[in-house]
């Protein structure tokens, strides 16, 4: 088993109460739920007992000490974590639209997790094997966006295996729309790549899709696992694409979805090992994207982020 590490933002999730309420007929609150996607990434690996680690920056502010609690109560190693009194933590309000769609409301920037730099980094953080997992949100302001891609840089160097999801949130970017460069830039570092339909169509810009998936399976991807919400799962490699239909469950808040699938997918990677040829094995791949899938269909089922995401016994108990 080698550890994952995870690098990005931890915020909090302020949850609308009208998350599980269509009508909208009662009052609007929010609750505060620890999130932030790599920082969830972290969590779900840590939950399926892997060995997790996360690397970012918190606010010296209460949420910042909520944030580190709840990554420390889930068994996350902070050993990487830096806290400052120049930025305050970010917060997400998270609601949803006259259409029932999930709107974020980010107060961010500034924030704390902008402000990690390269000699933030623990002494021999790549010395051994790992997964080191990132998200395009580090990437919205330069310099973050210059740290996140010498990080990935440095730990494939390194020998360790790089991760990526995509996760696309265009209103973190001036602009109000992500960088497509910057994003393909971290994609093409990276050896497993996760992205929904809706970011695959976003980020080729109107390039064939097969000839845009091409690109980044010949600039050294590995494997590309392609996401529609509950719909039909993805994976493509050099010469193979493998599809898993996730199982069918009632979404009470989708927030954590993504990241769950993720987690459970480099969970089932770290367990099997990063040796040349787990991309080319079929069986470890199939088992692979049905842990991701029930953990992606857990964690839609409950609000929040680390409070959704699942342990073994939760997916034992899903799978009935």
């Amino acid at each position: 088993m080698i550890p994952v590490i995870a690098f990005g933002e931890a915020l909090v999730d302020m949850l609308s109460s009208r998350l599980g309420d269509q009508t909208g007929s009662a009052p609007e609150t929010f609750t505060p739920y620890a999130g932030g996607a790599p920082a969830n990434v972290a969590v779900a690996c840590a939950r399926l007992g892997i060995p997790s680690r996360f690397l970012g920056m918190l606010g010296a502010d209460h949420f910042g000490d909520f944030l580190a609690a709840e990554l420390a109560a889930h068994g996350v190693d902070l050993s990487g974590v830096v806290r400052t009194d120049e930025a305050r933590t970010a917060l997400a309000f998270v609601s949803r639209d006259a259409h029932g769609e999930r709107t974020f409301d980010f107060y961010r920037p500034p924030a704390a997790d902008l402000l990690y730099r390269l000699e933030h980094l623990p002494a021999g953080v790549f010395a051994e094997p790992a997964i080191v997992h990132f998200c395009s949100n580090s990437l919205t302001e330069p310099e973050i966006a210059d740290t996140t891609l010498a990080m990935a840089e440095m730990a494939g160097r390194a020998g360790c295996l790089v991760s990526v999801d995509a996760n696309l949130r265009h209103n973190l970017w001036g602009g109000g729309s992500a960088d497509i460069s910057l994003v393909t830039q971290l994609i093409d570092h990276a050896a497993l790549v996760k992205l929904s339909t809706d970011e695959l169509h976003y980020l080729r810009a109107g390039h064939p899709a097969d000839a845009w998936l091409a690109e980044r399976l010949a600039s050294g991807v590995k494997l590309l696992v392609i996401t529609d919400g509950p719909g039909e799962v993805r994976a493509l490699g050099v010469g193979k694409e493998l599809r898993h239909m996730p199982p069918r469950v009632e979404a009470v808040d989708t927030t954590a979805g993504g990241d769950a699938f993720i987690g459970g997918l480099l969970a089932e990677l770290a367990e099997y090992g990063i040796e040349e040829n787990w991309h080319q094995d079929d069986a470890f791949l199939q088992r692979a994207l049905s842990t991701a899938a029930n953990c992606g269909a857990h964690a839609v089922t409950r609000p929040g982020a680390y409070a959704a995401l699942p342990s073994h016994g939760d997916l034992a108990r899903l799978r009935g």
